[in-house]
């Protein structure tokens, strides 16, 4: 008998059964991270399992993680917006704006909807239409928004929303389930569906794997791009009425750092930053991780520079970590 009869066989990743996949994902992993993590917080502090602070630590990562859905399906397209921080702030500004005219709330919302949108658009015109490099434009964009809100502002803040303003950032849909929370679900549904489960995700990913592949294909690159430049804004938007609405006020500093945080929330759900891989349910896993693990320093009273200094260590770890183990294996 030959040797090539002793030879081991390899099956195929598609041929293994849906479970075993499952166990072997990197969302497999983040759900025993985010366990460990959970179960240490109950250690850690007496005050952790309380129902109300369960609550108050969703805000930790809701508003990071309503923007890391459409850049996650923006880096799976190859592409990344670090302005959404500047969106935010911007956006904010525009409702101060809006409010001190005597407007109310529905006028309010729509403002900071609207100004994320446009703010989206115009990222997407510069990347899609005019062929520049996404992160060169979203860092110029990030400067120029944040500068406008510096302008509007200076050294001075909006306050006095109305009443009713507050419920977007401050109000509970249920019991200890905030409006923020129950937001944050939906969109996380509604964009599980539109990455996994239409053909515009599909075209995410060919688009993010091989761009003139795509193109070859038939399909609408550039439009996509700009769907998704688009989303990326509203998004942001949203995150400004609800950041704007739990802070009561508008300050150019407003979100300040959150670009990182969103793209680390990103990378460490399992987004590749070259693009082509990754899904909405790592997204999840990782906001929740991270708003816990947040919400456990708050507990501790761990000082913010070691959160910041953790976030990158972070961000810097769970895009090393697996070349290595690639380059270790090859």
């Amino acid at each position: 008998m030959s040797d090539a009869s002793h030879t081991p066989r390899i099956i195929p990743d598609r041929l293994t059964s849906p479970l075993t996949r499952a166990l072997r994902s990197w969302e497999a992993l983040l759900v025993v991270v985010a366990v460990a993590v959970f179960i240490a917080n109950s250690i850690a502090s007496p005050y952790f399992l309380d129902a109300w602070n369960l609550s108050d630590a969703t805000f930790n990562f809701t508003e990071k993680a309503m923007i890391a859905f459409a850049m996650a399906m923006l880096i799976i397209a190859g592409e990344i917006d670090l302005s959404v921080a500047s969106i935010i702030a911007l956006a904010s500004t525009a409702m101060g704006i809006v409010m001190t005219a005597g407007f109310g709330t529905p006028a309010i919302v729509a403002t900071g909807i609207g100004v994320g949108v446009l703010c989206g658009a115009l990222n997407g015109f510069f990347v899609a239409r005019l062929g520049l490099p996404s992160i060169v434009v979203t860092i110029g964009t990030m400067s120029l928004f944040r500068g406008i809100s510096y302008i509007v502002l200076g050294d001075q803040a909006f306050t006095g929303y109305p009443d009713s303003f507050a419920y977007f950032g401050q109000g509970y849909v249920w019991w200890v389930f905030s409006f923020e929370l129950v937001l944050f679900a939906a969109l996380a549904l509604g964009f599980y569906v539109l990455l996994h489960r239409t053909n515009f995700g599909r075209s995410v990913y060919a688009i993010g794997n091989n761009p003139m592949a795509a193109l070859f294909s038939g399909i609408r690159v550039n439009r996509v791009r700009f769907i998704l430049f688009l989303l990326t804004g509203l998004m942001s938007g949203i995150a400004a009425v609800c950041l704007t609405s739990r802070l009561g006020s508008t300050r150019p500093s407003i979100a300040t750092g959150m670009e990182l945080e969103v793209v680390t929330m990103v990378v460490l759900g399992g987004v590749n930053i070259l693009g082509g891989s990754g899904t909405i349910p790592g997204v999840v896993l990782a906001a929740v991780i991270m708003g816990l693990v947040t919400f456990g320093f708050g507990l501790l009273n761990v000082p913010g520079i070691v959160m910041s200094i953790f976030l990158g260590l972070l961000l810097i770890g769970v895009i090393a970590v697996p070349r290595l183990i690639a380059r270790m294996r090859r």
